[in-house]
């Protein structure tokens, strides 16, 4: 998809046709979904779009606005129209979110962190425990029905828990590189991976003696922040000149955390972006290729590695509010030692080290896992409750074993993809460009690289 892309642009030449082009592919992607909505092939028309205008040569304005004119406007009236696109295209930018800060730690700084859902797990117990019932149980009514106690703190504090989450997390993330700053390679997965586990299991065993998590049973209800009138006044305004109605409350809510965890995304690039061509970012990249000849140039490895954890601990720190926020329950079980491993498997299938290939990979898992995958299940299920038959071996689709479901075999399936990547693009579907010039010198003869850096051979 991406090579075609890359020839399309390569064919056009500079002038109306690729701004044509994009258009087109925009308008037809956002007809498609308007006419059928409930479709996952027009969906993915819409959502490809973005593929266009990232490869087809045009203007920096002209990306800038199309770009917002996709994710601020057709997005939002897509969702509305079918609440489960918003819901993928929400889990799009939540993921995006969570594999752009585990990328600053793997990515930028060379440090394979196997426990990255942990940090996720702290922002959203952090205002799942401030942001519900869940104080007056511990401290006043032990065994009280939650509907019979008030709420904490209220609606509004959530905008504050945001940046709170920010500094917590990122604590966190200081307390776990501390420890292991002594350990590299195989060492510090390990460290890691046991140190996700050990946040999972305190949030799925501290409801006793004291009652801090629920345990299993998880948190709820959790509070939303309160919407401004001038946000749902805006709201209603347009999207009942646009699909005839007015919006319903949870619909509302739906399209402010999308737009909430976008703006979290752009605040993520840009911060990751400046990091990446500072000091910092050239520090971490000297210590991801060799961590004893960046202590020789003076890099402190200590405070290098730390920062490195808490920026991307404290990403991951803002999206589990986020997730608290409009969930409104959460448990243990949403932050699984396999939530890290897909995450992860996001970067390495994007690129590791590349911010759009980073992004990309995240849609690319999510769209697998929540439409393609689902998709196919679903359709096998209907075709097993029919009496429909193939016809050439006279097979009826009601035989077919529920095991065979596509929904079931997703790791196996992202496993495939994985392999496939390292044989034949192990930088990733859009590499950076630092870790493409280190693939293609690796690639050279050792007489090539010598005439390379010595002038002669």
């Amino acid at each position: 998809m991406a090579a075609l892309f890359k020839d399309i642009a390569r064919w056009l030449d500079q002038g109306i046709a690729p701004y044509l082009l994009v258009m087109a592919h925009m308008a037809l992607g956002t007809a498609l979904v308007y006419v059928f909505p409930r479709s996952n092939l027009a969906f993915m028309v819409l959502i490809t779009s973005f593929f266009s205008l990232y490869y087809i040569k045009t203007d920096s304005w002209f990306k800038f606005v199309a770009g917002a004119v996709l994710t601020l406007l057709i997005f939002p009236v897509v969702g509305v129209r079918n609440i489960f696109y918003l819901e993928v295209i929400f889990q799009i930018s939540v993921f995006s979110a969570l594999a752009l800060g585990l990328n600053i730690v793997v990515g930028f700084a060379g440090l394979l962190d196997l426990g990255y859902v942990a940090f996720y797990a702290v922002g959203a117990y952090l205002w799942a425990f401030f942001g519900s019932q869940q104080y007056y149980i511990l401290h006043f009514a032990p065994g009280t029905q939650p509907a019979n106690l008030p709420f904490l703190l209220p609606g509004d504090s959530f905008y504050l828990f945001v940046f709170a989450a920010i500094l917590i997390a990122a604590l966190t993330g200081i307390l776990l590189g501390t420890p292991v700053l002594r350990l590299r390679g195989d060492y510090l997965a390990i460290v890691t991976l046991g140190f996700g586990e050990v946040i999972r299991v305190l949030a799925n065993n501290l409801d006793k003696p004291l009652n801090f998590t629920n345990g299993p049973q998880g948190i709820t209800p959790i509070q939303r922040p309160t919407m401004p009138q001038v946000a749902v006044d805006g709201f209603n305004a347009l999207f009942s000149r646009i699909i005839g109605h007015t919006v319903s409350p949870a619909d509302m809510y739906n399209v402010m955390f999308y737009l909430f965890a976008l703006a979290v995304i752009i605040v993520i690039v840009f911060v990751t972006r400046r990091l990446d061509d500072s000091k910092i970012g050239r520090a971490w990249t000297a210590i991801r290729e060799d961590e004893t000849a960046a202590i020789a140039m003076g890099i402190p490895l200590v405070k290098m590695k730390l920062a490195a954890f808490a920026v991307g601990a404290s990403f991951a720190g803002v999206m589990g509010v986020l997730l608290a926020g409009s969930r409104t329950f959460i448990s243990p079980e949403s932050f699984s030692f396999m939530q890290s491993i897909g995450v992860l498997s996001m970067v390495i299938l994007g690129g590791s080290g590349s911010i759009p290939g980073v992004i990309l990979g995240a849609a690319t898992v999510t769209i697998l896992n929540l439409q393609v995958l689902q998709g196919l299940s679903l359709y096998l299920s209907q075709l097993r409750q029919s009496d429909a038959v193939i016809p050439l071996i006279n097979f009826a689709w009601a035989n077919l074993s529920s095991q065979l479901d596509p929904a079931k075999y997703q790791r196996l399936l992202f496993g495939l993809i994985l392999i496939l990547m390292m044989i034949f693009r192990p930088a990733g579907l859009i590499p950076s460009r630092r870790r493409k010039r280190e693939l293609a010198t690796d690639a050279l003869p050792n007489e090539s690289r010598d005439e390379d850096n010595h002038g002669a051979p």
